[in-house]
Parts: C-alpha cells; structure tokens; sequence
C-alpha cells in the first residue's frame, strides 16, 4: 500500500533516474504522435514562483508573465529550462508544446552561494542540446528557442550535432562574412572571419537591401506576408523581416538558423511555434506553463529537500505530456467531448477537457452499492452520480 510518507519518499529518497525517465517519455511522444519523422523541439524558461528559507536554488528572476516591454518585474523562485516536443494533436488547430526534459537554473549569487560553478542559460541549453542527442542520434531535430539562446558557442554545438537551431538574433549584433580563401604560401594563422558586415539594423533600414516576399499561414487562420533576406556568417544567419499588422507598425525580427539549407517558410513556421506576434509574446510552450500552473499544481508543491525539488517540477511538466498522450490513445479521432461555456462557443478541445477525459476514464470504474432488485437503483441516482463525477473531472 502507498502511504503518504512512502509517496513523498519517491522524490526525496528513491533512486530513479530523471533523465532516463525523460529519455523514456520522449521516445514515447515520438512513436505515438510524430513516427519517424523530423522533430520540432521549443526550448524556454519558466520561473516557478516560490518562497522559502529552504529553497536553496532559488533567487530573483524576471517573470516574463508579468513583465512587458515598457516594464520589467522580477519575482522569486525556481527558473526552469524546458524542452517540449511541438505537435500537431487531432483535437485542436493549434500546435501543442509537450515538455520532456527540464533542468533547474540558479542565478549567479545563488551559484556562488552554494560553491557551484555558474552555468549560464546558453551553457545549461547547449548541454540539453547534447543529451537530446545522444537519446535519439540519427532523428533529424530541430531547436526553437528566443533571443537568450542566440547564441555562437550554441549554435556552433548545434551545427556540429547537426541540430537545426532557430532563434530571433539581435539589432545591433556584430556580423562578419566568411573568411577568404588562404593564398598559396600565406603565413601565419587562419583568418576565422572576413571582413566586417553591416549590422542587422542597418540592413533592415536600408532602402537597397533585396527582400523577397513570401506567404506564410498565421494564427488565426490568417496569412501574411513576409519579407526574406539572407546573409551568409561563421554561423548561417537567415533574416526575415516580419509585418505585424495586429499592431499597425511592423516589427523587424531577423531570425538565426544553424542549419546550412533551411528554407525561409521553414524558419518563419519555426517562429511561429515559438511566439505569436514577437518573440516576447506568448507560443506553445508559455500556454503549456500556463495550464500546468492553473490544472497540474505547479508552484503548489510543498516539498523542502533539494532532491525532491529538482524532480517534482520536471515531473509535473512530464504529466502534462503523459495526460496528452492518454487523450490522443482514448480518442485518436480527436472526438474529445467539450464542456461549453455560456460566453462563447468552443470548437476546439484544450487541456482541461482531455484532462478531464483521463480522469472520467480512470474513474469510470467507481462502484456504488446497488439495490437487489433494480441494479440500475444506486444510492447515488445515476444522474446525480454523472454530474458529480463531471465536476469532478474538471
């Protein structure tokens, strides 16, 4: 029998790995819900707001929530890096961002307070970039993350890995074009970069600059019009100059790629599952956070020792994986029934209605004591029964 104590036992003192747990889960999302097929993985951060003179690893972050770009807040707690696998579910249009493999980041301080080396986002990423890897090495694989993992030494890990990394590159970074070829008896060390390109902004602003125009589908059933230009660095960079019209200005974002070939409709599609408008709003991977704050109990967890910490989080985020891929085997139709709201009507199931198909499932089996002559007969009358378990479920 599982008790209480023996429950909170499984993450402060069993010995299980959570990286084989992730390796396990990953291979699981892409046998079920993509085959054989390339991967599109969303890389962010989170930050689990918490308190507590026990939570050694915790420290002040910015809350991206709460944060916009006229202000800035910071809050306190937990900030996690998540992979999630971006997929295509039967229920919904839109793209869902199932996370698999997480790993807590400490600030500075907190790093030099526990007597640990500090590991920047860009260092922790890059190792996440191995590990995947090495868990699926001959699965073509590409990475979506924001302006913090635009980053050389990652995208040069990421090429090496032969890992499509995708990331919105800044203004004002400094650009060179590829080193001229070396002369015959040419001394001295190879050049690593050529001459000095103009920065991003520049090209952007310029009048001369060749764009080329293409189609892409958007949120909302929408499509706009993007305009391409490429310039070729030690790492490729692939620019694209985006049009938000919601906004009534437009919004130059260049975007980086890793990848020698990518093709500027596969970039933009990229940015797409990554954000909505910018790089600063909301994709897949915020509305996964989101659901697993207000339905799975993130930032409601009361454990205290270090080890229990660590794997509580990642394995909540695991759950709301495990909960999507319960939903797609029940209804691989996509045939998941909605609860309606009386403000709008909903076309398209979200993760409150597949959890609550999973629970009506598992709890299907609830017996009550029935009458001998009319099993039909409950306690419980059979209606009431249903609408409790509905609320229930919800």
């Amino acid at each position: 029998m599982l008790t209480g104590v023996n429950f909170h036992q499984v993450l402060n003192r069993a010995r299980w790995s959570a990286l084989e747990v992730s390796r396990r889960l990953l291979h699981v999302l892409m046998s079920s819900l993509v085959g054989g097929g390339p991967l599109d993985i969303v890389i962010d951060e989170t930050l689990e707001r918490r308190w507590g003179r026990n939570l050694h690893k915790r420290g002040h972050s910015r809350d991206s929530l709460l944060s916009s770009q006229e202000r800035s807040v910071s809050n306190s707690g937990l900030r996690w890096i998540s992979m999630a696998l971006v997929v295509t579910l039967p229920w919904t249009k839109l793209r869902w961002a199932l996370p698999f493999f997480s790993v807590l980041a400490t600030p500075p301080a907190v790093s030099e307070a526990l007597g640990q080396r500090h590991q920047t986002i860009a260092r922790l990423a890059q190792q996440m970039v191995l590990t995947v890897r090495s868990f699926l090495p001959e699965v073509s694989s590409k990475v979506i993350g924001d302006s913090a993992y635009s980053v050389i030494e990652l995208g040069l890990t990421c090429l090496k890995q032969r890992v499509s990394l995708i990331a919105p590159l800044r203004l004002d970074a400094r650009l060179f074009a590829p080193p001229p070829p070396r002369k015959g008896h040419q001394k001295g060390r190879p050049r690593v970069v050529g001459k000095r390109l103009p920065n991003v902004s520049t090209v952007l602003s310029d009048p001369k600059t060749p764009w080329e125009t293409i189609s892409v589908q958007w949120y909302g059933g929408t499509e706009r019009k993007l305009a391409r230009h490429d310039r070729h660095s030690p790492v490729v960079f692939h620019w694209d100059r985006a049009t938000t019209h919601s906004l009534g200005a437009h919004a130059r974002v260049p975007w980086t790629s890793s990848n020698r070939e990518p093709t500027s409709r596969r970039i933009k599609h990229s940015a797409q599952q990554r954000s909505s408008k910018t790089s600063s709003s909301a994709g897949p991977s915020r509305v996964t956070y989101e659901e697993s704050r207000a339905h799975l109990g993130v930032e409601t967890q009361r454990q205290w020792s270090d080890l229990a910490i660590e794997r509580s989080t990642p394995a909540l985020l695991g759950l709301y994986s495990l909960v999507t891929l319960l939903g797609n085997a029940l209804h691989p139709d996509g045939s998941i029934p909605l609860r309606q709201a009386a403000w709008y009507p909903k076309t398209q199931a979200t993760f409150s209605d597949v959890l609550a198909t999973v629970r009506r499932h598992l709890w299907g089996g609830l017996t009550f004591q029935t009458s001998a002559t009319d099993p039909d007969v409950c306690l419980v009358p059979r209606t009431h029964l249903a609408s409790l378990v509905q609320a229930v479920c919800y």
